[in-house]
């Protein structure tokens, strides 16, 4: 893309191009949009969901924006004894009134995958009752997990989500895309802004599709070895450690760690405002090994003194 081109691109043409060359697809099965949240709320804009399906806890945004276009969410509750696994009952759960149902993968704030069998599961239940699945991959980058990708020809009920936010670091310029069936996209498209990713958001896009794969695998080294690090000091200081494949860890403590690590300068996720969590409840982010090492001492000076 021309950086000196004043107005963008609002089909995102050349981004496109290169994230279908990127997933091995065409072109016209991705849109683009102004984050990750910027397409939930186009697509629940679109299809207005009577009622909507999400095993919980898991993103808020999914029920916002169900809720917003007037329809209801129904929360599948994850087991802690499970480690909020999801089980291989879930897709019976899916009631025929259900019209989308929302899987992130890993999870947020869990961190937890779902098995590729029980993703193809759901779509085929979802594709008997006529609903529609939001796989949310946004985090998935960070995993050694396969995608839903190869999921898309066989149901054109599914649609994936990824976001270049996470992986890449760039929150603040907002890019997501979501990967599903042609037409459905082409419904989906118009309940946004016609200019919605900005210029430096679609360059830099491209640049951060350039540096793959290096990026993506010198990533996952380092978040695998920090994962580690920090599940085994965490659980050496009595925190409980709920196993994740993320680039995140959900924590739980018998004493509140949230307020005490803000005053000292780190902030975590409070995670009391997820459904069956509360404010025992954290999620801290895998980092740099001098940054993790700052915020395993921060915990034991809250906890051990």
């Amino acid at each position: 893309m021309d950086r000196f081109v004043r107005y963008p691109d609002p089909d995102c043409g050349e981004l496109r191009r290169a994230l279908a060359l990127h997933h091995g697809c065409g072109a016209e099965r991705i849109l683009c949009g102004n984050g990750a949240a910027d397409l939930i709320f186009r697509l629940c804009a679109c299809v207005r969901p009577r009622k909507a399906l999400v095993p919980a806890p898991t993103f808020s945004e999914y029920e916002r924006s169900v809720r917003l276009f007037g329809g209801t969410m129904e929360e599948f509750p994850l087991s802690r004894e499970d480690g909020f696994t999801l089980p291989d009952h879930f897709p019976d759960q899916i009631g025929p009134d259900v019209e989308l149902v929302f899987l992130c993968t890993p999870n947020n704030p869990t961190g937890v995958l779902a098995s590729p069998a029980l993703i193809r599961r759901v779509a085929e239940r979802c594709r008997q009752i006529g609903a529609l699945l939001l796989v949310d991959e946004c985090f998935l980058p960070f995993t050694d997990g396969p995608s839903a990708l190869p999921l898309l020809e066989e149901y054109p009920n599914l649609l994936i989500l990824r976001a270049f936010t996470k992986l890449y670091a760039m929150a603040g310029l907002r890019l997501g895309y979501l990967l599903g069936d042609r037409a459905l996209l082409e419904r989906v498209a118009p309940f946004g802004p016609h200019w919605a990713v900005s210029v430096p958001a679609q360059t830099a896009g491209l640049a951060a599709l350039a540096a793959e794969p290096e990026w993506t695998e010198t990533t996952r080294t380092l978040i695998r070895a920090e994962r580690n690090f920090l599940t085994e000091e965490l659980s050496c200081l009595g925190v409980t450690v709920f196993p994740s494949a993320a680039n995140f860890l959900l924590l739980e403590s018998g004493r509140e760690l949230y307020l005490p690590l803000r005053e000292r300068g780190i902030l975590v996720r409070n995670c009391s405002n997820f459904t069956g969590l509360d404010e025992r409840h954290i999620r801290v982010a895998v980092r740099t090994r001098s940054e993790n090492l700052a915020l395993l001492h921060a915990i034991e000076e809250v906890l051990h003194g």
